[in-house]
C-alpha cells in the first residue's frame, strides 16, 4: 500500500501553489500558477473569484492525476487572508470581484466609524485596529454595491467568506460553508474573547450574521471533495491562513516562536500563550485552533513588501527581480535615496491608509542602482519597524527572526534585514512554508505524521553592517516615513 499523501494548496495573491506532501514532510510533486490582479482605480485591488476557484480546482485535478495511483489521504488549504468573496447561495456565482486585502475601497467607511468614536471598541472586541485591510468594511461595500443583496443576505440567500471559505464551498460542491479560527480572527467581525462572531461588530459594520460561515477548528474534517474530475470522498482536513500556516511549519505552536513571511506583503507573527493587547500598532490574532486548543499570536501586517520589488523592477525597466537585486548590490549604500513603498497605504505599526509612496533624497548623483538598493532596504526597514513594535509589546528583545516566503530566497535582501534589524535571521530550507504548515496540520490531525520530519538545516544570516551606517539608514527611513504620514494627514484635511 502506498504511503498516504497530503495534497496541500497555498492560494496566494500572486500565485497559487499545490504540493503532494509525504508523511515525513518531504514534497513529492509541486505545481504552481500565477494569478491575475486588477487595479480598477487608485487604491482599489481586486481579483476574479472565479479564476481563484478554477485555478485551485485545476491544480487539484492535475496533481491528483500526476500522483499515478498514490493514495491522497486529504486536502489541506492555506490561503491569502483578508481577501473576501460574496456569492449567491443557490447558484454559487460571485456577486462581485474578490476584494483583495490590499484594497482601500472601504477607507471612507472605516473613517466614519473612527470619527464616530467606535475605533477603540472595535479594536477591543476584534483585536484589530480599524483599517481597510480587514474584510468587514469590504463585505459591507459589496452588499451596498449590488442592489437587493443586503436583504437577500439577511435571508441567508447570499454567502460570504474569506478565500478559504470560497474554496471549501466550491470543492465540496456547495455542501459546506465554513472557515477556521485563524481566518475568522482576521475579519474584524470575530470576538477575540468569545471566539465567535460578534453581534456588535456585525452591527457596526452592517454585515448580516446570516451570511457568515461556521467557524471550526483549523484541523477539523471540513467536508469531502466533490468535483467532477477528481474522485469524490477525499476529506479536507486543514484550513488555515497562509501566515499562520508558515508559523505552524516553523514553530509548531511554541510560544515565542517568531517568523516573518515576505511575500506580496509581509506578516510578522509571534506565538503567545494568551491574547496580548498591543499598544504599538500590532494585532491580536488567533494563530490556529488545533484539537480545540487555541494558539494566540501577536502580528504586524505590511501592505506592500515583496510587491515593492516587483513595482521597482517594472519602474526601472528591468527584466526581473533578480536584475533588481544585482543592481542594488552594485553600490555600497543608497546614496541618500529612501523609498517608502506606501503603494497601498502604510500598515503596521503606522496604520496610515492615506499614505502614498515616496522617493526622496534624489540628487544629480543618483543612479538606478541607488533606487534599487533603496527598494530592498525599504522592504527590510518596514519589517524592522514591526520588530521594534513586537519588542515593545512583549517587553523583551527578540534575539532571532525566522523568514519565509518568495522574497526570502533573495540572499541580499535577507542580509539587509539582518544588518538593519541588528539581529540574526534564520531562513529555514523549506521553500513553501505555508503549504507545508497546512499539510503538517492535516497529517497530525489524521495521525499520519512520522516521528521525524524531513527538515533541512537553516541558512543563517548575522548582522555585518557597521553600526554608524545602520543608524544613518534608520534615521533616513524614520524621517521619510514621518514625512509620508504628514503629507497624508495634510491631504486628508484639505
Amino acid at each position: 500500500m502506498s504511503e498516504p499523501l497530503i495534497l496541500a494548496i497555498d492560494q496566494g495573491t500572486t500565485n497559487t501553489k499545490a504540493l503532494l506532501v509525504a508523511p515525513d514532510g518531504s514534497v513529492r510533486l509541486a505545481r504552481s500558477q500565477p494569478m491575475g490582479i486588477a487595479y480598477p482605480q487608485p487604491g482599489w485591488v481586486e481579483q476574479s473569484a472565479l479564476e481563484i476557484r478554477d485555478v485551485v480546482q485545476s491544480l487539484v485535478v492535475d496533481l491528483a492525476s500526476a500522483a499515478e495511483g498514490a493514495q491522497i489521504a486529504a486536502l489541506a488549504i492555506s490561503n491569502q487572508r483578508e481577501t473576501v468573496v460574496v456569492w449567491d447561495a443557490t447558484t454559487g456565482e460571485p456577486l462581485g470581484p474578490a476584494i483583495v486585502w490590499q484594497c482601500r475601497r472601504s477607507a471612507d467607511r472605516c473613517d466614519a466609524l473612527d470619527a464616530a468614536g467606535h475605533g477603540p471598541e472595535i479594536a477591543r472586541r476584534s483585536g484589530l485596529g480599524l483599517d481597510p485591510l480587514f474584510p468587514a468594511g469590504k463585505i459591507a461595500w459589496l452588499l451596498d454595491s449590488v442592489p437587493g443583496s443586503r436583504l437577500r443576505a439577511e435571508r441567508g440567500e447570499v454567502k460570504c467568506g474569506t478565500v478559504d471559505s470560497w474554496l471549501l464551498w466550491n470543492l465540496t460542491g456547495g455542501a459546506v460553508h465554513a472557515t477556521d479560527h485563524s481566518n475568522a480572527s482576521r475579519t474584524q467581525l470575530f470576538s477575540i474573547e468569545t471566539l465567535g462572531w460578534d453581534e456588535e461588530l456585525a452591527r457596526l459594520f452592517n454585515v448580516p450574521l446570516a451570511m457568515l460561515p461556521e467557524i471550526m477548528p483549523s484541523d477539523s474534517r471540513f467536508g469531502e471533495v466533490a468535483i467532477p474530475d477528481l474522485a469524490s470522498g477525499i476529506p479536507v482536513r486543514a484550513m488555515i491562513g497562509d501566515s499562520h500556516a508558515a508559523l505552524f511549519a516553523q514553530g509548531a505552536g511554541m510560544d515565542g516562536a517568531t517568523k516573518v513571511t515576505i511575500g506580496t506583503g509581509s506578516s510578522l507573527m509571534t506565538a503567545t500563550p494568551s491574547p496580548v493587547r498591543s499598544s504599538h500598532g500590532l494585532s491580536t490574532t488567533i494563530a490556529w485552533n488545533r484539537g480545540g486548543r487555541v494558539q494566540y499570536a501577536l502580528e504586524g501586517n505590511i501592505s506592500v513588501s515583496g510587491h515593492a520589488a516587483a513595482f521597482a523592477t517594472g519602474l526601472l525597466g528591468l527584466p526581473n527581480e533578480q536584475a533588481l537585486s544585482e543592481l542594488a548590490a552594485s553600490v555600497p549604500d543608497n546614496g541618500g535615496v529612501v523609498f517608502v513603498p506606501a503603494l497601498a497605504g502604510l500598515g503596521a505599526p503606522h496604520w496610515c491608509s492615506e499614505a502614498r509612496g515616496s522617493l526622496t533624497g534624489l540628487s544629480l548623483g543618483t543612479t538606478p542602482a541607488h533606487v534599487a538598493r533603496a527598494t530592498l532596504e525599504a522592504i527590510a526597514l518596514q519589517i524592522c519597524d514591526v520588530i521594534d513594535a513586537l519588542d515593545a509589546d512583549l517587553g523583551t528583545r527578540l534575539a532571532e527572526i525566522s523568514v519565509d516566503g518568495g522574497a526570502s530566497r533573495n540572499d541580499f535582501l535577507v542580509q539587509l534585514l539582518a544588518d538593519l534589524a541588528g539581529r540574526d535571521v534564520a531562513r529555514p530550507a523549506m521553500a513553501e512554508a505555508s503549504a507545508l504548515g497546512a499539510a503538517r496540520l492535516a497529517r497530525e490531525a489524521m495521525g499520519t505524521a512520522t516521528a521525524v520530519e524531513h527538515v533541512m538545516p537553516d541558512v543563517r544570516f548575522a548582522p555585518a553592517m557597521p553600526e554608524a551606517r545602520r543608524q544613518t539608514v534608520l534615521r533616513q527611513w524614520s524621517n521619510a516615513v514621518a514625512s509620508a504620514v504628514r503629507a497624508a494627514s495634510t491631504s486628508k484635511e484639505t
